[in-house]
């Protein structure tokens, strides 16, 4: 009960004094706190209960964290079983603090330590200073404070302690206590802004921003922006990279200085090879064609000729390439001389014959076409016509649609089976217009019915 009364006691006070202060608990001071308040004793100790003395000496080592040296002296003159006691205890160690709310003035904290506690005296008729309490014995204890501050460095002190400590059995004492905090030095605390009393601004016409940006109207150059859009003191969108595309739009931001955008600013890359045109080394590649970082195509077997041109992948470094990258083949001069002598400047007749009105070729004529292919390729100048002649069986304009088809479909597999550029061939169909015999004997219509092959060499 006795228990009870105290610690009612000690919060009533501090709650009571809760009205009005300037300081806070601080990081870094050296404090003093001289105490008195009421100690219980377990009561199986036969002591009642009575006034306890001492003081504090701490250090806070943040504004939360503390730690503080203790000493208490309690002198019972009287116990519970009626004998003159005379008993005097001593408790002496350390606590670590705890504040929570270090900022304000009244402040609320957490206690835990340990100390020594011995007893003096008199026997109380209970043999209480002969169970060996005139031998020191460790305390723990543990318990709840508060400080109030009434100025910047002193405040009112309340405290409760639970006590433990073991003698012949373990015993259980209460403290509370009151006392005056002084605090020495420290960091000052961070002052709360003093907030003036609020004054009543005149009234103001508000002036009109129809976009809600923030800007009004009469300075707004960029009307109309779309709802929670950031924009800069001239109401227009932010554009940080600077590419006339607003952030808010922009899907590419941080775009370099100077470089093209498209209207989701992102720079420009015009042969959608994946580089965007200012990092792209090969501009221009075609769709498709799979691309090195620098937006070249790439080149596997590095003989100069990239891959989707290249005919003959897997080159052995070094070698020496032609335009389709193949190996460039050695051509004996005399097998070039043939060559030349037969199609350089001069109408060459093909062996070729074509079934009637049909335009394909037969497999039995492909070496012949290869003739053609090869001097092509050993004269990478040359140029020309392959022309087609048939006889005056029909009619002439049958006949030129049919002689120009079987040109075409000769220049076809040449490009297509040598690689020749289509651009050095040219065809067209005389129909029976350029005769080399008469057409009146089967076999001059059979030397009409004709595929000419006619090139300039460079």
């Amino acid at each position: 009960m006795i228990k009870k009364k105290i610690a009612l006691l000690v919060a009533t006070s501090l709650l009571a004094m809760a009205t009005a202060a300037s300081a806070a608990n601080k990081a870094e001071t050296v404090s003093i706190t001289p105490v008195i308040g009421g100690y219980l004793f377990d009561g199986k100790q036969h002591l009642d209960a009575n006034a306890v003395y001492g003081a504090r000496v701490g250090y806070n080592i943040t504004d939360a964290f503390g730690i503080e040296a203790l000493f208490d002296y309690s002198h019972n003159n009287s116990s519970t079983l009626g004998a003159d006691a005379g008993i005097s205890m001593y408790r002496y160690g350390g606590e670590v603090l705890y504040h929570f709310i270090p900022d304000h003035v009244f402040v609320p904290y957490i206690a835990a330590g340990y100390a020594a506690v011995n007893f003096d005296g008199n026997d109380d008729g209970n043999n209480l200073s002969y169970k060996g309490y005139k031998r020191t014995r460790g305390a723990f204890d543990y318990g709840v404070g508060a400080k109030f501050f009434v100025s910047e460095n002193v405040a009112i002190r309340g405290d409760v302690r639970h006590i433990l400590y073991k003698y012949d059995r373990t015993y259980s004492n209460y403290e509370s206590t009151l006392g005056v905090y002084f605090a020495f030095g420290g960091a000052a605390p961070v002052a709360k802004p003093v907030e003036a009393a609020p004054v009543e601004p005149a009234p103001v016409v508000q002036a009109l921003d129809s976009d809600g940006d923030g800007v009004p109207d009469t300075l707004d150059k960029c009307p109309g922006t779309p709802a929670g859009v950031a924009v800069d003191k001239d109401g227009c969108p932010l554009d940080t990279d600077k590419d006339g595309v607003p952030d808010y739009l922009d899907k590419c931001p941080n775009t370099p200085a100077g470089v093209a955008v498209d209207q989701n600013g992102c720079p420009l890359d015009t042969d959608k090879d994946g580089v965007p045109d200012y990092l792209d080394k090969c501009p221009g590649t075609p769709a498709g064609v799979a691309v090195d970082q620098d937006g070249c195509p790439l080149d596997t077997d590095k003989d100069g000729v990239p891959d989707y041109l290249d005919k003959c992948p897997g080159t052995p470094a070094g070698a020496k390439v032609d335009a389709s990258g193949c190996p460039e083949v050695v051509v004996p001069a005399e097998v070039k001389a043939a060559a030349a002598e037969r199609f350089c400047s001069k109408p060459a007749v093909l062996k070729i014959n074509f079934d009637t009105n049909k335009t394909n070729i037969k497999p039995q004529y492909h070496d012949e076409l290869k003739t053609v292919g090869d001097f092509l390729t050993y004269f990478p100048n040359a140029k020309g016509e392959i022309s087609g002649h048939t006889d005056t069986v029909g009619s002439n304009k049958h006949n030129l649609s049919l002689s120009a088809a079987r040109a075409a479909s000769v220049k076809k597999y040449i490009v297509e089976h040598f690689g020749t550029a289509a651009a050095r061939i040219d065809t067209k169909g005389y129909s029976f217009s350029r005769p080399v015999a008469s057409n009146k004997t089967k076999a001059g219509r059979a030397k009409n019915r004709r595929i000419e092959a006619n090139f300039t060499c460079e």
